[in-house]
C-alpha cells in the first residue's frame, strides 16, 4: 500500500481510523458505507452482526451479498465485534461492520453486559490496525415507544452510536440516500 492510501485511512499520528455511518431504516446508510470501503481500494471484509432467523431473513442476507459482489469477504459474528476487530483489521483490509443494532439486539438477547461490550468495542476501535466502518440506526428520532423495553432498547441504542461516534474519526448522518457530515466539525464554528 502506498503511503498517501496509508495516510487517507488514519487519523493525526497515523492510527488508522473507524467511521460511523448512521441513520434510519432503509436511508441508504449501508450502501453509502459499502462505497466508502470501495472507494478505499483495499481488501474488504464484510462483518454481518444479524442472526439469520427465518426464510425471508436468509434471502435478504442473499440479495445484500449478491449485491456486494465477489470482491468482499463475509464474516458472520453475533457477539464478539472486538475480538473481530482485533483479529482480522490491517492496513490492507477496511472492514465494514453492519450493523451495531442487531449488534445490540443481540446482546441484549443474550443478556451480556452492554456497557462492558460498547467499552471493549469502542477500545478495539481506539487501537485499530486498519480503517473500520460501522453501520448504525438512529432509533431516538421519532415517537416515545409505549413499552419499558422498547424505551429501553432506544436509549442504549443512542448511548451505543454516542460512544462510537466519540472515538471514531468521521461520524457521517445518511437521510434519503444523502450524507451529512457531523464529525470532523469545528465546535468552534458554531455560535449562537
Amino acid at each position: 500500500m502506498s503511503a498517501s492510501s496509508s495516510s487517507k485511512n488514519a487519523v493525526p499520528g497515523g492510527a488508522p481510523a473507524a467511521t460511523l455511518v448512521f441513520g434510519g431504516a432503509r436511508s441508504g446508510k449501508s450502501r453509502f458505507a459499502e462505497d466508502l470501503a470501495v472507494k478505499s481500494g483495499l481488501n474488504r471484509l464484510y462483518v454481518a452482526t444479524s442472526p439469520i432467523i427465518d426464510a425471508e431473513m436468509h434471502e435478504r442476507v442473499a440479495q445484500h451479498r449478491a449485491q456486494r459482489g465477489e470482491h468482499w469477504r463475509t464474516l458472520e459474528e453475533e457477539l464478539d465485534l472486538a475480538g473481530v476487530l482485533d483479529c482480522e483489521a490491517g492496513p490492507e483490509t477496511v472492514i465494514l461492520i453492519d450493523c451495531l443494532t442487531l449488534w445490540l439486539n443481540n446482546l441484549i438477547y443474550r443478556e451480556r453486559d452492554v456497557s462492558t461490550e460498547t467499552a471493549r468495542l469502542a477500545d478495539a476501535l481506539r487501537h485499530l490496525k486498519g480503517p473500520c466502518v460501522l453501520v448504525s440506526n438512529e432509533v431516538g428520532m421519532g415517537i416515545v415507544p409505549d413499552n419499558p423495553l422498547a424505551r429501553s432498547f432506544r436509549d442504549l441504542q443512542g448511548r451505543l452510536n454516542q460512544d462510537i461516534a466519540a472515538v471514531a474519526r468521521q461520524v457521517i448522518f445518511v437521510a434519503a440516500g444523502l450524507p451529512l457530515i457531523l464529525k470532523p466539525s469545528s465546535h468552534a464554528d458554531i455560535k449562537i
